[in-house]
């Protein structure tokens, strides 16, 4: 099978980076020292090619009543153009389709990011449903390789403390539109070195910064600007140690469309307290909450943290990592896990690895926020 490639792929291959195999895409893994991305992350500014990642226009007069009933979270919070919500986006029986973005620019135009793996079944996903509810929209994916590479929309998340300073560096257009912005907003700044940029403030690692869409044809140039800027490209790796950190799901990992959302943690993205009908919200208010989300901190040396190993409970009653690394910023083995309702932050419990049974922490998440150390 060949890999897809994003705009920034020779790029990658250019600052020697690992590449491997990623749900089909040819992605970066590391430059060199996974820990020092992570790190520069955490207190200075890394950024990640997340061109993978699809951005879907939906426009047309019903907008906003298709999304009403598509996604579990309520889309009528949005209502000053610029403002963004996460959602899932649920099958019938309450699995998670995927977890996405959606941004609102004008009634008649919103605009979602997808997972890079689910990204086709999506759109097919609301192409269906656009049918079957007469919503006559135009649902337009504008990820490179989908469309005319003119439409295309490349993404590169710049996160970290200093991160907003070094984009303002590179896009000096976008600080006046983007300086006051709060955390999930978003502008769009038509007329900068690298074209029309979008620019949002909505991140995966637990740190500040931004989300920057540019037309895939400028985003290699872009990305140069950053590096030149001081800007440390990171890997798939820091990204998925951040994020763990930051206490943050990962689709096809610690959610997917055979698990209910309540279960991983995703209740306050669910709006079951409004009239309003959705996909999946019968099956959702019939199953109710079965498990909690939480967080792992392993108090026994032997042993790194895994996806599908159990976790057993006092009550003998077990659940499942679903995420599990060390953490360079805790130095210390961390999961998310699904485990029993009755299991309760600050209790022991034990994991199996391997022929071993080992301690572990119930702790609240995140992990880590803003550079702090918030689980003990």
């Amino acid at each position: 099978m060949t890999l897809q490639a994003t705009p920034l792929n020779s790029a990658h291959r250019a600052a020697g980076a690992k590449m491997v195999d990623f749900g089909g895409w040819d992605m970066p893994v590391n430059y060199g020292s996974q820990i020092e991305e992570h790190h520069a992350v955490r207190t200075d500014a890394g950024m990640f090619d997340v061109s993978h990642m699809c951005v879907v226009d939906l426009e047309g007069a019903n907008a906003r009543s298709f999304l009403r009933g598509l996604l579990a979270n309520n889309v009528d919070k949005l209502q000053v153009p610029g403002k963004a919500l996460y959602s899932a986006m649920l099958n019938p029986e309450g699995g998670v389709i995927d977890d996405l973005i959606v941004y609102f620019f004008r009634e008649d135009w919103f605009r979602l990011v997808v997972n890079a793996g689910t990204a086709e079944k999506d759109v097919a996903w609301m192409r269906q449903q656009n049918d079957a509810t007469n919503s006559g929209l135009s649902i337009t994916p504008r990820r490179a390789g989908l469309i005319d590479t003119d439409k295309a929309i490349a993404l590169v998340a710049v996160q970290g403390p200093n991160a907003r300073a070094k984009v303002w560096e590179v896009l000096p257009q976008t600080q006046a539109a983007s300086e006051a912005m709060k955390p999930f907003n978003v502008v769009i700044v038509p007329d900068t070195a690298f074209g029309e940029a979008m620019v949002a403030r909505t991140g995966y690692t637990g740190e500040d910064g931004f989300e920057i869409g540019v037309p895939a044809t400028q985003v290699e140039a872009l990305w140069n600007a950053l590096v030149a800027a001081g800007v440390k490209p990171a890997g798939l790796g820091a990204r998925d140690t951040l994020r763990l950190e930051a206490g943050m799901n990962l689709y096809g990992q610690d959610m997917d469309d055979s698990v209910n959302p309540l279960d991983a943690g995703l209740g306050w993205t669910i709006d079951l307290v409004s009239e309003r009908d959705f996909i999946g919200k019968a099956a959702l208010q019939a199953k109710g909450q079965q498990a909690q989300f939480v967080g792992l901190i392993l108090r026994e040396k032997g042993g790194i943290l895994r996806a599908h190993q159990k976790v057993i409970a006092a009550s003998g009653a077990v659940g499942e990592i679903t995420s599990g690394t060390f953490s360079p910023s805790m130095q210390q083995a961390i999961a998310l896990a699904r485990v029993p309702m009755d299991v309760q932050v600050g209790d022991t419990v034990h994991v199996e690895i391997r022929d071993k049974k080992l301690a572990a922490s119930v702790v609240k998440l995140p992990f880590v926020r803003n550079g702090k150390v918030l689980a003990a």
